[in-house]
C-alpha cells in the first residue's frame, strides 16, 4: 500500500508540474498559483497544496522539471556523438527539432519565462539564470574542443560563438512561434550547415 501511495503521489506531481510548466510559457511563472494550476491540472488547489507547500516552491519545481525535460529531449541524446563540432551542431538541431515538437505551447519554456522573471531579483531568476548559463556553458565547452581538435579556425572564441549560436536559436523559437510554420527552423537550419560543417566520421557514435 506504502509503495502504491508514492506511486500515485509521484504521478500526481508529474501532471502537476507537466501542466505548470505549459502554463508558464503562456501566462507567466510569475502568475502561476496553486489554484490556477489545480484547475489545469484536475486537482483541488488543497490536492497541490499537499505536493508542494507554497506558490514558491511550485515555481521553483517547475524550472526544475521543465529543464530536466530539456535536458531529456535536447541533451542528453547527443551525449554519445563526440565533443566539438558534431556534438555542438547535433545540440543546436536537437534544439530546433524541441520547438518544432511543440511541447511548449509558446515555444522554448526557457525564452518563454526569461522576459517574465528577469526583471524580478530572487530564486526564480537565478534558477532560469543558472539553466541558460548551463545550455550556453555546454555549447561554450564544444566549441572549446572543436577549436583545441583545429574543426574551427584559430580566429574563434568559443564564448563568443556559443552566444552566437545561442541568439541564432532563440531568434528561430521567436518566429516560429509568431509565424507558425517551419520556415524559420529551415533556414537556421541552413546557417548551422554552413556556420558547422560535419562530416560523416565526425558524428559516428562513441561506443557503450
Amino acid at each position: 500500500m506504502g509503495r502504491r501511495t508514492r506511486a500515485d503521489g509521484e504521478r500526481s506531481r508529474e501532471a502537476v508540474l507537466a501542466a505548470a510548466a505549459a502554463l508558464a510559457t503562456t501566462e507567466g511563472l510569475q502568475r502561476l498559483s496553486l489554484a490556477r494550476v489545480a484547475t489545469e491540472a484536475g486537482m483541488s488547489k488543497s490536492g497541490v497544496f499537499g505536493l508542494f507547500g507554497s506558490k514558491e516552491e511550485l515555481q521553483l519545481e517547475t524550472i526544475a522539471w521543465a529543464r530536466r525535460a530539456f535536458v531529456d529531449e535536447v541533451i542528453t541524446p547527443t551525449l554519445r556523438i563526440p565533443a566539438g563540432v558534431a556534438q555542438l551542431r547535433a545540440l543546436a538541431e536537437r534544439f530546433l527539432d524541441h520547438l518544432q515538437s511543440r511541447q511548449w505551447p509558446h515555444g522554448c519554456f526557457f525564452a518563454s519565462v526569461a522576459a517574465d522573471v528577469g526583471g524580478h531579483p530572487g530564486p526564480l531568476r537565478d534558477q532560469v539564470i543558472a539553466s541558460q548559463r548551463e545550455w550556453t556553458g555546454l555549447l561554450a565547452a564544444n566549441a572549446k574542443v572543436a577549436l583545441a581538435s583545429g574543426e574551427l579556425a584559430e580566429t574563434t572564441t568559443p564564448g563568443q560563438l556559443a552566444a552566437e549560436l545561442s541568439a541564432m536559436l532563440t531568434g528561430a523559437d521567436i518566429a516560429y512561434l509568431l509565424h507558425g510554420d517551419t520556415t524559420a527552423l529551415d533556414r537556421i537550419r541552413t546557417a548551422l550547415a554552413r556556420r558547422l560543417p560535419v562530416e560523416e566520421w565526425q558524428v559516428k557514435r562513441q561506443p557503450g
